[in-house]
């Protein structure tokens, strides 16, 4: 084990960790049975959206929390701020870092620089980054998924729940992490019915101009794409998703989910009516399975990929319509074991 003896020490947390992590973002800390520095374990920082976004970073926060519950120890979680730059990225992993967490995770693909440059920094401390396999590092293990197979079941889902034979798309920001589920998407919907016609729009170009936080912008995409009767709308847009999938509710229209089971989300559940399933990825697993490794004394590092063979990613079928619905559900299995052994290869872009 990582940590050979765990001796309880009363007190809060220290003034000098409340100054460093007010310095670069908001934070909240779950404090275990020990403050000692010896027994700090897992730390995420959050991307853009936050926590309570019912979808990308709250599915890292049930990671932490999982850790945080089985392992016993004291965790970090922080928000970003408005206009924050890579230095401020890099600083927030290092205070980090600094005060013994290990391991420290930056969630999502815009940490790439800051945690190239905090990993520097800090050999002996694991890092991950999730959705970015950029960084070549001993102690970096980047986290990605197969995001695109996902996408593939919710085109076939989408393809055989329409009845208009228009779906839309809409992604948070115009980047080629989102042009995986675009491109999955469309090819699940073609190759299930090519009749059908695929919509899509991104809100954004760049993330800092609020693509993936701007529920109102999506909202406001939907809508377009509503009216030129699209009656399923598949988004990959973070916390801007949010208003996809109201404006669905608000038209009666089928909403496909993204990153969490979004039907299940406590938060949208006036609207789960109208949301057929959701394209999931386990970032909760990942972000557990990083901490696991370091408590277990055999840091992951590199590439780890989740994918539909490890079951890492899929569609959620909380949604007793969609789950009851075997016509559906045996296409969707259909497609599954096809991509699983490689007779349907799924496009990226």
């Amino acid at each position: 084990m990582r940590r050979v003896s765990r001796i309880a020490v009363a007190g809060a947390a220290t003034a000098s960790l409340a100054l460093a992590l007010s310095a670069c973002g908001g934070t909240s800390t779950s404090v275990g049975s020990s403050e000692s520095k010896g027994d700090k374990g897992l730390a995420i920082a959050y991307d853009v959206g936050g926590k309570g976004d019912q979808s990308f970073n709250d599915a890292a926060y049930a990671g932490l929390e999982k850790a945080k519950n089985e392992f016993g120890y004291k965790t970090a979680d922080m928000e970003p701020t408005e206009g924050e730059t890579d230095a401020d990225k890099a600083q927030r992993l290092a205070s980090l870092a600094k005060q013994g967490y290990n391991p420290v995770i930056g969630v999502g693909y815009a940490y790439a620089t800051a945690v190239k440059e905090a990993a520097a920094k800090y050999p002996d401390t694991t890092f991950g980054i999730v959705d970015d396999s950029t960084i070549e590092a001993d102690n970096v293990a980047d986290l990605v998924f197969s995001e695109e197979e996902a996408s593939y079941l919710a085109g076939v889902a989408a393809a055989k729940s329409t009845k208009s034979d228009v779906v839309g798309f809409v992604g948070g920001v115009d980047i080629p992490l989102i042009h995986k589920f675009e491109a999955g998407f469309k090819q699940g919907v073609e190759d299930t019915n090519p009749k059908v016609k695929v919509l899509s729009q991104y809100l954004t170009q760049t993330a800092e101009e609020g693509g993936f936080s701007s529920p109102d912008k999506g909202r406001t995409a939907a809508e377009g794409q509503i009216e030129k009767k699209a009656d399923v709308v598949y988004q990959a847009a973070g916390l801007s998703g949010q208003g996809v999938i109201e404006a669905a509710a608000a038209n009666k229209v089928w909403a496909i989910g993204v990153d969490s089971d979004q039907y299940a989300q406590e938060a949208l559940s006036k609207y789960k009516k109208y949301i057929l399933t959701s394209a999931t990825k386990d970032v909760a697993k990942a972000v557990y399975n990083l901490a696991k490794s370091v408590e277990d004394g055999k840091p992951e590092t590199g590439i780890v990929r989740g994918d539909l063979k490890s079951g890492e990613v899929g569609l959620a079928d909380s949604n007793p319509e969609f789950k009851g619905d075997t016509e559906l559900q045996e296409a969707i299995e259909t497609a599954k074991e096809k991509i699983i052994s490689g007779e349907i290869k799924v496009k990226t872009s």
